[in-house]
């Protein structure tokens, strides 16, 4: 490691519920993830026939199965497929009632014409519940959407999704006065993550699930990874800590 920059613990966040057991985004991942102590949990949101619904691909045949692309089926038809694991798709709705204010909920707008509908069921619930919107953080690499969901609710922090190194790096965050900026861990460098942090972002980066990864995000100062194995992370944060 670095020894010129003070280690810090990451924010461990759980990509797509980050579990070693269940389907991804499923109520049972969110649950594993949760006993273990996570910081966060990142779901991804389709649109679909009017219902908001916890998956991440745009066609059948990997985690759903059937073939197609998911936005052809009507969302009963969706709900009612069997996963591997046992489990069934979720919605939104079940996704906020099952973790309340206990973690933070990273919310992915996957699908398009999300960003009115999600930000209409986030409202209703934190009003309908007390809760304010600190637990939240909506993200996607639809920058447009993100535009659009903040003129809904622009108390809930925004998080900018990006595939590849900007030419002008971290300052698309900027017009959409985001809260955190979320690079692909393919596309980055210590220049990027300096800076997001000199335009006052939060640095979460995906996908990181190998130590040594894991030890290189801390030596760039990333404030926080996305990743399938969320123990990993727990337990190198506990070695940091311990040192």
């Amino acid at each position: 490691m670095n020894p010129n920059r003070p280690q810090k613990p990451l924010f461990c966040i759980a990509h797509r519920g980050g579990s070693q057991r269940h389907t991804e985004n499923t109520l049972n991942a969110f649950e594993e993830s949760l006993a273990l102590g996570v910081d966060a949990i990142e779901i991804d949101v389709w649109l679909v026939g009017g219902q908001l619904l916890v998956t991440h691909d745009r066609r059948l045949g990997n985690t759903l199965p059937g073939q197609g692309r998911l936005l052809e089926y009507h969302p009963d038809h969706l709900r009612n497929l069997e996963l591997d694991c046992g489990s069934r798709v979720a919605t939104l709705q079940e996704v906020l009632t099952l973790l309340g204010d206990r973690v933070t909920l990273n919310i992915e707008l996957k699908g398009p014409g999300c960003a009115t509908p999600v930000a209409q069921a986030l409202q209703a619930y934190c009003s309908d519940h007390g809760l304010n919107y600190d637990s939240y953080v909506i993200s996607s690499f639809d920058h447009r959407q993100l535009y659009q969901f903040r003129s809904h609710l622009p108390e809930v922090r925004i998080g900018v999704l990006t595939l590849g190194i900007p030419l002008d790096y971290a300052a698309c965050g900027e017009a959409l006065h985001a809260w955190s900026f979320h690079p692909n861990i393919d596309f980055i460098n210590q220049a990027l993550v300096d800076d997001a942090h000199r335009r006052g972002f939060q640095v979460w980066v995906y996908t990181v699930n190998e130590i040594d990864d894991l030890q290189w995000m801390m030596e760039m100062g990333v404030d926080g990874v996305f990743t399938d194995y969320p123990q990993r992370v727990l337990d190198l944060n506990k070695e940091i800590s311990k040192a």
